[in-house]
Protein backbone atom coordinates (compact mmCIF):
# COMPACT_ATOMS: atom_id res chain seq x y z
CA UNK A 1 0.00 0.00 0.00
CA UNK A 2 1.62 3.35 -1.05
CA UNK A 3 2.35 5.93 1.61
CA UNK A 4 0.18 9.11 1.60
CA UNK A 5 1.74 12.06 -0.13
CA UNK A 6 2.11 15.53 1.25
CA UNK A 7 0.48 18.45 -0.62
CA UNK A 8 3.89 19.65 -1.87
CA UNK A 9 4.74 16.22 -3.28
CA UNK A 10 1.34 15.96 -4.97
CA UNK A 11 1.77 19.37 -6.59
CA UNK A 12 5.32 18.64 -7.78
CA UNK A 13 4.21 15.37 -9.37
CA UNK A 14 1.06 16.84 -10.89
CA UNK A 15 2.80 19.66 -12.72
CA UNK A 16 1.43 23.09 -13.45
CA UNK A 17 -1.96 21.88 -14.66
CA UNK A 18 -2.35 19.52 -11.75
CA UNK A 19 -1.48 22.27 -9.30
CA UNK A 20 -4.21 24.40 -10.80
CA UNK A 21 -6.73 21.57 -10.46
CA UNK A 22 -5.75 20.99 -6.83
CA UNK A 23 -6.12 24.70 -6.05
CA UNK A 24 -9.54 24.79 -7.68
CA UNK A 25 -10.65 21.73 -5.75
CA UNK A 26 -9.38 23.20 -2.50
CA UNK A 27 -11.22 26.46 -3.21
CA UNK A 28 -14.44 24.56 -3.89
CA UNK A 29 -14.02 22.70 -0.60
CA UNK A 30 -13.54 25.96 1.30
CA UNK A 31 -16.64 27.49 -0.30
CA UNK A 32 -18.73 24.57 0.84
CA UNK A 33 -17.42 24.62 4.39
CA UNK A 34 -20.25 25.64 6.75
CA UNK A 35 -19.74 28.50 9.12
CA UNK A 36 -18.43 27.82 12.57
CA UNK A 37 -18.03 29.73 15.83
CA UNK A 38 -15.71 32.28 14.20
CA UNK A 39 -18.45 34.79 13.41
CA UNK A 40 -19.27 33.51 9.92
CA UNK A 41 -22.44 31.94 8.65
CA UNK A 42 -23.10 29.47 5.84
CA UNK A 43 -20.75 29.71 2.86
CA UNK A 44 -18.45 31.95 4.90
CA UNK A 45 -20.91 34.87 5.04
CA UNK A 46 -20.39 37.08 8.11
CA UNK A 47 -23.25 37.22 10.60
CA UNK A 48 -24.79 40.56 11.47
CA UNK A 49 -24.87 42.14 14.90
CA UNK A 50 -28.57 41.34 15.26
CA UNK A 51 -28.17 37.65 14.38
CA UNK A 52 -25.29 37.33 16.84
CA UNK A 53 -27.35 39.11 19.50
CA UNK A 54 -30.35 36.83 18.96
CA UNK A 55 -28.12 33.75 19.16
CA UNK A 56 -26.66 34.97 22.48
CA UNK A 57 -30.08 35.91 23.87
CA UNK A 58 -31.50 32.45 23.16
CA UNK A 59 -28.69 30.94 25.23
CA UNK A 60 -29.01 33.40 28.11
CA UNK A 61 -31.15 32.04 30.99
CA UNK A 62 -31.65 35.56 32.35
CA UNK A 63 -33.26 36.61 29.07
CA UNK A 64 -35.47 33.50 28.97
CA UNK A 65 -36.70 33.89 32.55
CA UNK A 66 -37.34 37.63 32.27
CA UNK A 67 -39.08 37.18 28.91
CA UNK A 68 -41.43 34.54 30.34
CA UNK A 69 -42.30 36.80 33.28
CA UNK A 70 -42.94 39.77 30.99
CA UNK A 71 -45.01 37.63 28.62
CA UNK A 72 -47.16 36.52 31.55
CA UNK A 73 -47.57 40.14 32.70
CA UNK A 74 -48.57 41.27 29.22
CA UNK A 75 -51.14 38.48 28.89
CA UNK A 76 -52.82 39.21 32.22
CA UNK A 77 -52.73 42.95 31.56
CA UNK A 78 -54.70 42.37 28.34
CA UNK A 79 -57.01 39.68 29.76
CA UNK A 80 -57.01 40.02 33.57
CA UNK A 81 -60.27 38.10 33.78
CA UNK A 82 -58.37 34.93 32.84
CA UNK A 83 -57.06 34.59 36.39
CA UNK A 84 -59.22 37.07 38.33
CA UNK A 85 -62.98 36.94 37.91
CA UNK A 86 -63.96 39.57 40.47
CA UNK A 87 -64.43 43.33 40.29
CA UNK A 88 -61.44 45.32 41.61
CA UNK A 89 -63.74 48.18 42.64
CA UNK A 90 -66.27 46.08 44.57
CA UNK A 91 -66.00 46.94 48.28
CA UNK A 92 -67.51 45.46 51.43
CA UNK A 93 -66.51 47.16 54.68
CA UNK A 94 -67.37 44.03 56.63
CA UNK A 95 -64.30 42.38 55.04
CA UNK A 96 -61.94 45.33 55.62
CA UNK A 97 -58.35 44.27 56.51
CA UNK A 98 -59.23 40.58 56.64
CA UNK A 99 -56.48 38.14 55.79
CA UNK A 100 -56.44 35.26 53.36
CA UNK A 101 -59.54 33.08 53.08
CA UNK A 102 -61.00 30.68 50.49
CA UNK A 103 -61.59 32.50 47.22
CA UNK A 104 -59.56 35.50 48.37
CA UNK A 105 -55.94 34.33 48.70
CA UNK A 106 -54.44 37.81 49.25
CA UNK A 107 -57.05 39.06 51.71
CA UNK A 108 -58.81 42.43 51.64
CA UNK A 109 -57.74 46.09 51.72
CA UNK A 110 -58.98 48.83 54.14
CA UNK A 111 -62.16 49.27 52.08
CA UNK A 112 -62.93 45.58 51.86
CA UNK A 113 -61.80 45.16 48.24
CA UNK A 114 -60.14 41.94 47.16
CA UNK A 115 -56.36 42.47 47.09
CA UNK A 116 -55.75 39.62 44.64
CA UNK A 117 -58.13 41.09 42.06
CA UNK A 118 -56.64 44.55 42.46
CA UNK A 119 -53.08 43.22 42.07
CA UNK A 120 -54.05 41.44 38.84
CA UNK A 121 -55.89 44.43 37.37
CA UNK A 122 -53.11 46.77 38.50
CA UNK A 123 -50.79 44.98 36.06
CA UNK A 124 -52.63 46.60 33.15
CA UNK A 125 -51.91 50.08 34.49
CA UNK A 126 -48.22 49.45 35.10
CA UNK A 127 -47.59 47.75 31.75
CA UNK A 128 -49.54 50.43 29.87
CA UNK A 129 -47.61 53.26 31.50
CA UNK A 130 -44.26 51.54 31.03
CA UNK A 131 -44.75 50.58 27.37
CA UNK A 132 -46.40 53.83 26.22
CA UNK A 133 -43.91 56.03 28.07
CA UNK A 134 -40.95 54.05 26.74
CA UNK A 135 -42.20 54.23 23.16
CA UNK A 136 -42.81 57.97 23.43
CA UNK A 137 -39.45 58.65 25.06
CA UNK A 138 -37.58 56.46 22.55
CA UNK A 139 -39.23 58.01 19.51
CA UNK A 140 -38.92 61.64 20.62
CA UNK A 141 -35.42 61.27 22.04
CA UNK A 142 -34.12 59.31 19.05
CA UNK A 143 -35.55 61.81 16.57
CA UNK A 144 -34.17 64.91 18.28
CA UNK A 145 -30.85 63.35 19.27
CA UNK A 146 -30.32 61.68 15.90
CA UNK A 147 -30.93 64.90 13.95
CA UNK A 148 -28.65 66.86 16.28
CA UNK A 149 -25.87 64.31 15.95
CA UNK A 150 -26.16 64.12 12.16
CA UNK A 151 -26.45 67.81 11.28
CA UNK A 152 -24.55 69.34 14.22
CA UNK A 153 -24.13 73.10 14.26
CA UNK A 154 -26.69 75.32 15.91
CA UNK A 155 -29.23 72.49 16.13
CA UNK A 156 -26.79 70.44 18.20
CA UNK A 157 -26.00 73.40 20.45
CA UNK A 158 -29.66 74.15 21.15
CA UNK A 159 -30.43 70.51 21.95
CA UNK A 160 -27.43 70.25 24.28
CA UNK A 161 -28.48 73.29 26.28
CA UNK A 162 -32.10 72.12 26.34
CA UNK A 163 -31.18 68.71 27.69
CA UNK A 164 -29.07 70.38 30.39
CA UNK A 165 -32.17 72.30 31.51
CA UNK A 166 -34.31 69.16 31.70
CA UNK A 167 -31.60 67.20 33.48
CA UNK A 168 -31.64 69.87 36.18
CA UNK A 169 -35.31 69.22 37.03
CA UNK A 170 -35.78 66.61 39.82
CA UNK A 171 -38.17 63.96 38.55
CA UNK A 172 -40.25 63.55 41.69
CA UNK A 173 -40.44 67.29 42.34
CA UNK A 174 -41.39 67.89 38.72
CA UNK A 175 -44.12 65.27 39.03
CA UNK A 176 -45.50 66.91 42.17
CA UNK A 177 -45.70 70.26 40.39
CA UNK A 178 -46.87 69.06 36.98
CA UNK A 179 -49.41 66.44 38.03
CA UNK A 180 -50.84 68.27 41.05
CA UNK A 181 -52.99 70.39 38.72
CA UNK A 182 -54.25 67.38 36.74
CA UNK A 183 -57.61 65.97 37.78
CA UNK A 184 -57.76 63.08 35.30
CA UNK A 185 -57.62 59.56 36.76
CA UNK A 186 -56.30 57.99 33.54
CA UNK A 187 -52.73 56.97 32.77
CA UNK A 188 -52.14 59.54 30.03
CA UNK A 189 -51.10 62.53 32.18
CA UNK A 190 -48.51 60.30 33.85
CA UNK A 191 -47.32 59.01 30.47
CA UNK A 192 -47.05 62.56 29.14
CA UNK A 193 -45.05 63.68 32.17
CA UNK A 194 -42.60 60.77 31.84
CA UNK A 195 -42.10 61.55 28.14
CA UNK A 196 -41.57 65.22 28.95
CA UNK A 197 -38.75 64.53 31.40
CA UNK A 198 -37.45 61.25 29.97
CA UNK A 199 -36.52 62.14 26.38
CA UNK A 200 -33.22 63.98 27.15
CA UNK A 201 -31.50 60.78 28.27
CA UNK A 202 -32.40 58.93 25.08
CA UNK A 203 -31.53 62.03 23.03
CA UNK A 204 -28.00 62.12 24.37
CA UNK A 205 -27.52 58.41 23.74
CA UNK A 206 -28.87 58.71 20.19
CA UNK A 207 -26.76 61.80 19.48
CA UNK A 208 -23.51 60.13 20.51
CA UNK A 209 -24.36 56.94 18.65
CA UNK A 210 -25.16 58.84 15.43
CA UNK A 211 -21.96 60.90 15.67
CA UNK A 212 -19.97 57.67 15.95
CA UNK A 213 -21.83 55.94 13.12
CA UNK A 214 -21.58 58.81 10.61
CA UNK A 215 -17.78 58.71 10.82
CA UNK A 216 -17.60 55.15 9.52
CA UNK A 217 -16.21 54.46 6.06
CA UNK A 218 -19.45 53.14 4.59
CA UNK A 219 -21.25 56.40 5.44
CA UNK A 220 -18.45 58.46 3.91
CA UNK A 221 -18.58 56.26 0.80
CA UNK A 222 -22.35 56.75 0.53
CA UNK A 223 -21.89 60.50 0.86
CA UNK A 224 -19.21 60.49 -1.83
CA UNK A 225 -21.53 58.57 -4.16
CA UNK A 226 -24.16 61.28 -3.78
CA UNK A 227 -26.57 59.67 -1.31
CA UNK A 228 -29.08 62.08 0.19
CA UNK A 229 -29.20 62.89 3.89
CA UNK A 230 -32.46 61.00 4.36
CA UNK A 231 -31.04 57.90 2.67
CA UNK A 232 -27.89 57.97 4.78
CA UNK A 233 -29.93 58.41 7.96
CA UNK A 234 -32.46 55.68 7.23
CA UNK A 235 -30.34 53.19 5.31
CA UNK A 236 -26.84 53.44 6.78
CA UNK A 237 -26.81 55.27 10.12
CA UNK A 238 -30.03 54.29 11.92
CA UNK A 239 -29.58 50.49 11.71
CA UNK A 240 -26.08 50.82 13.14
CA UNK A 241 -26.87 53.44 15.80
CA UNK A 242 -30.15 52.12 17.22
CA UNK A 243 -28.68 49.38 19.45
CA UNK A 244 -27.69 51.66 22.41
CA UNK A 245 -31.13 53.30 22.29
CA UNK A 246 -32.86 49.92 22.51
CA UNK A 247 -30.73 48.91 25.49
CA UNK A 248 -31.33 52.12 27.45
CA UNK A 249 -35.05 52.16 26.63
CA UNK A 250 -35.51 48.55 27.76
CA UNK A 251 -33.86 49.21 31.12
CA UNK A 252 -35.73 52.51 31.52
CA UNK A 253 -39.10 50.75 31.04
CA UNK A 254 -38.84 49.21 34.49
CA UNK A 255 -37.82 52.59 35.92
CA UNK A 256 -40.91 54.24 34.44
CA UNK A 257 -43.16 51.61 36.03
CA UNK A 258 -41.64 52.30 39.44
CA UNK A 259 -41.93 56.06 38.82
CA UNK A 260 -45.66 55.72 38.16
CA UNK A 261 -46.08 53.78 41.40
CA UNK A 262 -44.07 56.41 43.28
CA UNK A 263 -46.17 59.29 41.95
CA UNK A 264 -49.39 57.38 42.67
CA UNK A 265 -48.14 56.66 46.20
CA UNK A 266 -47.58 60.39 46.71
CA UNK A 267 -51.10 61.11 45.50
CA UNK A 268 -50.27 62.99 42.29
CA UNK A 269 -50.15 60.10 39.83
CA UNK A 270 -53.16 57.92 39.22
CA UNK A 271 -56.15 58.54 41.46
CA UNK A 272 -59.22 56.57 42.48
CA UNK A 273 -61.13 54.92 40.91
CA UNK A 274 -58.06 53.89 38.87
CA UNK A 275 -56.46 50.59 39.91
CA UNK A 276 -52.75 50.96 40.54
CA UNK A 277 -50.16 49.24 42.69
CA UNK A 278 -48.97 52.64 43.88
CA UNK A 279 -52.47 53.56 45.08
CA UNK A 280 -52.81 50.26 46.95
CA UNK A 281 -49.38 50.63 48.55
CA UNK A 282 -50.27 54.15 49.67
CA UNK A 283 -53.59 52.99 51.14
CA UNK A 284 -51.96 50.09 52.99
CA UNK A 285 -48.96 52.00 54.39
CA UNK A 286 -50.81 52.98 57.58
CA UNK A 287 -51.88 49.39 58.29
CA UNK A 288 -48.58 47.58 57.83
CA UNK A 289 -48.47 46.39 61.46
CA UNK A 290 -52.04 45.11 61.69
CA UNK A 291 -52.51 43.87 58.10
CA UNK A 292 -49.13 43.58 56.32
CA UNK A 293 -50.67 41.51 53.50
CA UNK A 294 -52.30 44.64 52.05
CA UNK A 295 -48.84 46.13 51.44
CA UNK A 296 -46.73 43.07 50.68
CA UNK A 297 -48.70 41.73 47.70
CA UNK A 298 -48.85 44.90 45.54
CA UNK A 299 -45.30 45.81 46.54
CA UNK A 300 -44.11 42.31 45.62
CA UNK A 301 -45.84 42.48 42.24
CA UNK A 302 -44.24 45.86 41.57
CA UNK A 303 -40.78 44.59 42.54
CA UNK A 304 -41.05 41.48 40.34
CA UNK A 305 -42.25 43.52 37.34
CA UNK A 306 -39.48 46.12 37.62
CA UNK A 307 -36.86 43.42 38.17
CA UNK A 308 -38.02 41.48 35.10
CA UNK A 309 -37.67 44.50 32.81
CA UNK A 310 -34.28 45.42 34.25
CA UNK A 311 -33.06 41.84 33.80
CA UNK A 312 -34.31 41.92 30.21
CA UNK A 313 -32.47 45.18 29.60
CA UNK A 314 -29.24 43.79 31.05
CA UNK A 315 -29.49 40.72 28.82
CA UNK A 316 -30.12 42.84 25.73
CA UNK A 317 -27.20 45.10 26.64
CA UNK A 318 -24.84 42.14 26.99
CA UNK A 319 -25.96 40.78 23.63
CA UNK A 320 -25.73 44.05 21.69
CA UNK A 321 -22.48 45.36 23.16
CA UNK A 322 -19.57 44.19 20.94
CA UNK A 323 -17.06 45.02 23.70
CA UNK A 324 -18.49 42.23 25.87
CA UNK A 325 -17.93 39.53 23.25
Amino acid sequence: MPEPQTPDEAISQAGAGGATDLAMAEGTTLEKTPGGPDGTGPAGKPRSLWSDAWRDLRRNPVFIISSLIILFLVVISIWPSLIAGGDPLQANLDDAQKGSEPGHPFGFDPQGRDVYTRVVYGTRTSVTVGVCATLGVALLGSLLGGLAGFFGGWWDSILSRLTDVFFGIPVVLGGLVFLSVVTSSTVWPVVGFIILLGWPQIARIARGSVITAKQNDYVQAARALGASNSRMLLRHITPNAIAPVIVVATIALGTYISLEATLSFLGVGLKDPAVSWGIDISAAANYIRNAPHMLLWPAGALAITVLAFIMLGDAVRDALDPKLR
